[in-house]
């Protein structure tokens, strides 16, 4: 195959940028090449707003065709979140020619060596940024993100992560030198010396199962970690969020085919209705690794019978903030009620369970409540999103049924102190968009407990009466343990209290955010420099992104030889 872009030119391009990565995950400073503002785009070959939404609109009831082999059929159907009928159609694969034709291409691929495969990623991750635009509306459309969300999340904030997995990978595979001259004296007789020669070698066909909500975000780990360590992957979106990953894989496989390597090292694997084809891929011989964001049902099934493969699952959990005191009272409020509302709490790290003593906190506005504190964070949330347009801008659109029927549901598990309401969207009348709901709980109360102790995804928080500092600390150590918690967060001026949460967190593996009440939110990590997750608790059993996230996608195969 002929390389229209070699390797010295796209060492040349991305050396610089890769190796700008490696100082950030070092560092953990603050760092990213791709812009968050939208009027950043529209030079230098990347498409500006405009030329981006008519690429989206030009996508609108085609086929995208892949040239993948095996296709057998054509499905689509994705009906957007505000109430728009995609209408694209995706090659539908035989997976018996699919997989060994993937398999085909592992070889080159795997000799290329890591720093080649890393810099053909950064390519591919430059093509995708340049098309922000685009892909913006594409998640917009799948996932319900309202649109400034949409570009940021689906857009540079998805493109980071999959830099800063390429990123872990090259570290993990140059760790170990190529060669070798290895020595061993023997006293008077002659030294035994060897030549030792180390490559990585990877496990084979990855499998990356998309999600509904982040389609980007939460699939560009796991895809590129498995691609930059040699593996082939094929890409299994959620049938709701087809369109942003099927645009994925055709970037990935233009740039593989101009490298000179064969563009099936990515596929697509879309399904018909109700095909169900996770399992069936998940349990292929074939498929030696596999990436997940889902439920949990799901992701313990995955866990359980995948045993071929090395399973990376993010499920759910149930992620609690301890409000015990503060000394910026209006800042707390604001910042929860802000993280209450983004994307509808449609986000694996939405606060859920918000524990206050039921005898009140002290603030810097005097003692308040139980019942004040719950009262002023309904407000703080009616306030935020009181005009339409700006709520519209935050809440996004409720991404599936199941999810409105749990918003529904919640105002019958106890008190309400802040009822949902509809707000209707004028440009897009055919949305279900709904502001969150807080329901008043009491820990000490068995009936509540089913309640508080579930995951209750979507824009449904609840204001849990505890006795003490000490009972708060013990029901979210118990909390996490059992359901898992991706985020947690607490609210205190008492060192004690900070303590006895911090460690609660340390021993149970949850990531923990203190005293937030500027402009960052317990629901959002950066690249880079947050840990989204841990894979210590039940909520996720791997982190993004950490070594241990890349390290077993390859294995180290030594070949020896006498000097």
């Amino acid at each position: 195959m002929t390389a229209a872009l070699s390797a010295h030119e796209l060492i040349a391009r991305h050396r610089s940028t890769l190796d700008q990565a490696l100082e950030a995950i070092r560092t953990r400073a603050y760092w990213s090449p791709h812009p968050e503002h939208p009027k950043a785009y529209g030079e230098n070959g990347s498409l500006d707003a405009a030329a981006g939404k008519a690429a989206f609109d030009a996508l609108l009831g085609s086929r995208l065709d892949l040239g993948q082999p095996g296709t057998d059929d054509w499905v689509g159907g994705e009906t957007s979140p505000y109430g728009v009928d995609l209408g694209v159609t995706y090659p539908h694969a035989d997976l018996d020619v699919l997989l060994p034709a993937m398999k085909a291409g592992q070889r080159a691929w795997r000799d290329a060596g890591a720093e080649q495969r890393a810099v053909v990623c950064l390519e591919i991750l430059k093509r995708i940024s340049d098309r922000t635009h685009e892909f913006a509306h594409a998640v917009m459309h799948t996932s319900g993100q309202a649109f400034m969300m949409a570009f940021q999340a689906g857009g540079p904030h998805a493109q980071d992560r999959g830099l800063e997995a390429v990123a872990y990978a090259y570290v993990e595979q140059v760790r170990t030198p190529d060669n070798a001259e290895w020595t061993k004296p023997q006293g008077k007789r002659d030294p035994l010396a060897m030549n030792k020669q180390f490559t990585p070698v990877p496990r084979g066909i990855a499998l990356m199962i998309g999600c509904n909500t982040f389609p980007t975000w939460n699939g560009y780990p796991g895809l590129f970690a498995s691609l930059a360590t040699g593996n082939a992957v094929l890409v299994k979106p959620h049938p709701r969020a087809v369109l942003p990953l099927a645009l994925t894989v055709q970037v990935a496989r233009e740039v593989l085919a101009e490298a000179g390597f064969d563009p099936n090292l990515v596929a697509l694997a879309a399904e018909r209705p109700g095909e169900g084809i996770a399992k069936t891929l998940a349990l292929r011989p074939e498929i030696r690794i596999i990436d997940y964001t889902g439920s949990t049902e799901f992701g313990d099934w995955l866990e359980a019978n995948a045993r071929q493969a090395q399973v990376y699952t993010e499920k759910a959990g149930v992620n609690t903030v301890v409000v015990h005191s503060t000394s910026d009272y209006k800042g707390m409020l604001s910042n929860l009620a802000f993280s209450l509302s983004l994307y509808s709490g449609q986000m694996c790290t939405t606060p859920q369970n918000l524990l206050v003593p039921r005898d009140g906190i002290s603030t810097d506005q005097g003692p308040k409540s139980y019942d004040e504190v719950v009262a002023d964070l309904a407000k703080s949330v009616d306030g935020l999103l009181g005009d339409d347009a700006r709520a519209n801008a935050l809440l996004g659109a409720i991404v599936n049924p199941d999810v409105k029927a749990r918003l529904e549901a919640a105002s019958g598990l106890g008190e309400v102190a802040l009822a949902s309401r509809e707000i209707t969207n004028p440009d897009f009348p055919g949305a279900v968009v709904r502001t969150p709901v807080i329901v008043k709980l009491d820990g000490a109360k068995p009936d509540d407990e089913a309640a508080y102790m579930s995951e209750c995804f979507g824009p449904v928080s609840f204001a849990v009466a505890v006795d003490s500092a000490e009972d708060a600390a013990e029901l979210l150590r118990r909390t996490v343990r059992e359901k898992g918690a991706m985020t947690v967060g607490a609210y205190t001026t008492d060192p004690e209290v900070e303590q006895a949460v911090q460690e609660v967190c340390l021993e149970e593996a949850a990531q923990l955010s203190l005293n937030l009440t500027g402009g960052v939110y317990v629901n959002q990590t950066a690249a880079f420099s947050d840990f989204h997750g841990s894979g210590g608790n039940p909520a996720a059993s791997a982190a993004l992104c950490d070594g241990a996230f890349v390290a077993n996608r390859f294995r180290v195969v030594e070949v020896r030889r006498d000097a």
